[in-house]
């Protein structure tokens, strides 16, 4: 079966949008469109959710004394790319790139952890498009065509909500590749590990005592009444009390906020960062803020050198910085 997109191959949009539209004469090219990463709303709506404290008897306001030392060896993250190449009718076909890697710190030079995953693949609304357009597709792109109405039987033909089903299957394939290089590291290596984002999608990672996951979009903010209030005035290397974040589709783990940078002068947001770690057993609860305070330690270590011009250098630490560098390059 010939595909347009090899596995881990590069793919031009100009290429693809060549070949599609001469296999379905029907099918509209777009040309100037920004990718969706740019103009798609996420789905979460912002909301305070209460959390269980278990450093204590109420959520309060730690400082985080001692001196901060890196205790971090490698760096987790991951990019998406979403490019709408052109429409067959209503529907958007969209090229989707994906890829992670591990940046390895040795020596103070950072260095790639085994080899970067990549992915690219062509999403494409099947319930919206004849079946022999369908066919067509699935005989030249095989297994890199994925079905965004697939699971979704409610979605409407709007051409807005067929862009937002592509875009969070991008997404969902990012968070993929990303829970993959961290199982790898965690079943291969002994060492901490800094992830950008949550831990609790995968169990093995979220039970590891080797992950950090460091959180920087709030649009869920775990904590309500005082406790917000306690959360939003954090100042400088304070951080709230440990509460534990639980979930039916996910695993639990401990969490809290930490402030990385001076707030004054800035939204309550500014350097506010929440950290998530393995969920400790009954004999290890009365382990949980010291362990919180050595972690951030580690993180508030990580918040120099900058993580310029990246604008969202506030929560941003090098380590994600040049993951985000390396994988632009060879994506």
């Amino acid at each position: 079966m010939h595909s347009i997109v090899a596995s881990g191959a590069a793919l031009n949009a100009r290429t693809l949008q060549r070949e599609l539209t001469g296999l379905l004469p029907e099918a509209r090219t777009v040309d100037g469109e920004s990718t969706l990463e740019l103009t798609t709303q996420g789905n979460d709506a912002p909301r305070l959710m209460s959390a269980t404290v278990v450093e204590g008897d109420r959520l309060q306001a730690f400082q985080v004394a001692g001196e901060s030392g890196p205790g971090f060896r490698a760096f987790l993250d991951g990019t998406q790319k979403s490019q709408v190449v052109c429409f067959v009718g209503s529907a958007p076909v969209v090229l989707g790139t994906v890829a992670a890697a591990v940046r390895d710190r040795r020596e103070r030079r950072m260095h790639t952890w085994r080899t970067p995953l990549i992915e690219h693949n062509v999403y494409v609304p099947r319930a919206f498009l004849s079946p022999h357009a369908w066919a067509t597709l699935e005989r030249r792109l095989g297994d890199t065509l994925i079905d965004t109405t697939d699971g979704l039987p409610d979605i409407i033909s709007h051409p807005y909500a067929l862009r937002d089903a592509a875009f969070h299957r991008v997404q969902f394939r990012r968070e993929g590749v990303e829970r993959r290089l961290a199982e790898q590291w965690c079943a291969d290596e002994s060492d901490a590990l800094f992830i950008d984002g949550g831990i609790s999608g995968s169990e093995p990672v979220a039970v590891s005592s080797l992950t950090v996951g460091v959180v920087k979009s709030h649009r869920t903010l775990y904590a309500e009444g005082e406790a917000l209030g306690t959360v939003l005035g954090l100042q400088y290397r304070q951080r709230s009390s440990v509460f534990r974040i639980t979930s039916p589709k996910r695993t639990t783990v401990a969490s809290w906020y930490l402030r990385i940078r001076n707030p004054d002068g800035h939204d309550p947001m500014w350097g506010l960062v929440r950290a998530e770690v393995a969920y400790p057993g009954p004999s290890r609860m009365a382990d949980l803020g010291a362990r919180a305070d050595d972690v951030s330690r580690w993180i508030l270590a990580e918040a120099s050198p900058l993580a310029l011009p990246d604008g969202r250098w506030d929560k941003m630490v090098y380590g994600v910085r040049d993951c985000e560098e390396f994988l632009r390059a060879i994506t």
